[in-house]
């Protein structure tokens, strides 16, 4: 029953927005769609029709056809969609200083741990937190944490190994999900786990309470959040449970006290921020050389030289678990989908795995990093799964001072932005428009050749996002999901089996991308 009335509650607060909008598409000349009372263009997705990456891709269609933005209408929220590559630079890097943060469903004084991470922070706390963690991701440090994901990748292939099979059956979404959670525990706060041996240790168990977001039950919570801040707060209704939060503030207040009492050093997140924290200097010299072509650069402009906000054992604890949530899910989804396709496309995968065996051999029997920085066909691979299959389907940009986009063609009107404003950018409809990505269903690795990817035109590829407030972590994402496949394919064949499914559904009435009949597949040995 209380469910009942705390959804009729969230109905009638957003009707209430939904009619009092004064950003009417209508008066300014926006190209949309019907609009539907409440739900709005989502609504497909709320009554399980559609994903949420469907819904971006057939907006995107539909609307502004030859024009450079059309509207979405979001639940109670009219939100301008920017699909013009030049007028998402414009946006995301030119006059970036109009856009400078993430649109937040979720205040400070409801969930103060989330609040505190990268992603939520917001004007000169974001950029402060931004300079103290970039040089943690650049590809010097990549190398650095090297060793520390290859003892993840090798453990991770070892449990397969033992089992006595010729072909082992495996739930990649499972299994990768335990591979990422390893990852991230050794890298990000310092301990070291197996969840495939030990599937019920507590790290893993709490992540997946922690990262349970896909839910219409948990994007409802969210709404309420946003609708009505005291009534989430009075519900206890944060992003995380109070079990989840005390969980990962007692492992790092643990794990800084320990390192501290013994003079601890590892090259991990954890050591890089207690270092910024005694206001110690950390280079951020980058002379290793990266040639992933999805990864993207540090453009962050005129970067404070020093950061005088002292780090408090919360703000620690927020980059760590924002890591891990970018982590879980992001990476092992990137790992299912290259997998699914290496199985669905043998040919791909026999030169794949042809590519690295060479690489081994040339690097006296060892995948070390240069080794796999060189493998150019298993970088074209990954890069063309982030394509057709990118985590973030969309991104946002809020507008922090009024902005007018000018007209750029005739019929074209001036779109005043004011403050609080939240535009989209539909990532799903760029990187499957045929314009941009000839046959964009074909999954075809040969759109980032040498010869092909210099025609890629530039902002209508984004995996990682654009501009400053890109994602930090793509450098570790690519190094990651890289290197467990190469350790993989030195091992295995990945095949289909009875239960695969080929091509794959994508599960409808969620916000992530997932497959409808899972990631089932099989580990043949070679």
């Amino acid at each position: 029953m209380l469910w009942f009335y705390l959804i009729l509650i969230l109905i009638i607060v957003i009707y209430i927005f939904t009619v009092k909008s004064k950003n009417s598409f209508k008066i300014r000349g926006i190209e949309h769609g019907p609009s539907i009372p409440i739900f709005g263009d989502s609504w497909r997705l709320f009554t399980r029709r559609e994903t949420f990456g469907g819904m971006l891709e057939r907006t995107y269609n539909e609307r502004g056809v030859g024009k450079r933005y059309y509207g979405i209408s979001n639940m109670g929220l009219n939100i301008v969609t920017i699909k013009d590559p030049e007028l998402i630079k414009q946006i995301t890097v030119k006059d970036f200083d109009h856009f400078t943060d993430h649109l937040q469903f979720i205040k400070g004084d409801v969930d103060l741990l989330w609040s505190k991470n990268l992603f939520a922070l917001e004007g000169k706390k974001w950029r402060d937190m931004r300079t103290t963690l970039s040089p943690a991701f650049t590809s010097s440090k990549m190398k650095l944490m090297f060793t520390l994901i290859q003892d993840a990748s090798k453990t991770f292939v070892d449990y397969f190994e033992k089992q006595n099979q010729d072909v082992v059956e495996v739930e990649l979404k499972d299994a990768f999900t335990r591979f990422t959670n390893d990852v991230i525990a050794t890298t990000a706060f310092g301990i070291k786990v197996d969840s495939l041996a030990e599937r019920n240790n507590t790290f893993y168990l709490i992540g997946k309470k922690a990262t349970n977001f896909g839910t219409i039950g948990t994007v409802l919570k969210f709404i309420v959040q946003a609708a009505c801040p005291p009534f989430a707060k009075w519900m206890g209704w944060g992003m995380f449970s109070l079990e989840v939060s005390a969980f990962y503030r007692k492992t790092i207040k643990e794990t800084i006290e320990v390192r501290e009492k013994n003079n601890i050093v590892r090259p991990d997140m954890i050591n890089l921020l207690m270092e910024a924290r005694k206001g110690n200097h950390i280079d951020d010299d980058d002379n290793v050389t990266d040639t992933s072509f999805a990864s993207v650069e540090e453009t962050l402009a005129a970067k404070p030289k020093e950061v005088k906000q002292r780090l408090t054992d919360d703000d620690i604890t927020a980059q760590a678990l924002l890591f891990f949530l970018g982590g879980f899910d992001s990476v092992s989804n990137l790992m299912c989908f290259t997998a699914y396709e290496l199985a669905a496309n043998p040919d791909i995968q026999d030169r794949v795995r042809q590519e690295v065996l060479d690489t081994v051999e040339d690097c006296n029997g060892k995948i070390t990093y240069e080794g796999v920085m060189k493998m150019k066909y298993l970088d074209m691979v990954i890069s063309e799964s982030l394509r057709k299959w990118p985590s973030a389907v969309q991104t946002d940009r809020v507008c922090t001072k009024p902005y007018t986009i000018e007209p750029a063609s005739p019929g074209e009107k001036p779109i005043k932005l004011e403050t609080n404003e939240c535009i989209w950018i539909p990532v799903y409809g760029l990187h499957r428009d045929a314009n941009y990505f000839p046959n964009p269903e074909k999954f075809d690795p040969e759109r980032f050749s040498e010869e092909n990817k210099s025609k890629i035109l530039p902002y209508t590829y984004l995996p990682f996002g654009a501009g400053p407030r890109n994602c930090i972590g793509s450098r570790f994402a690519l190094l990651e999901a890289k290197l467990v496949l190469c350790e993989l394919l030195r091992k295995f064949q990945i095949v289909p089996t009875e239960k695969s499914q080929i091509p794959l559904k994508l599960c409808v009435g969620t916000f992530t991308m997932a497959s409808a009949g899972g990631f089932n597949f099989g580990f043949k040995k070679m």
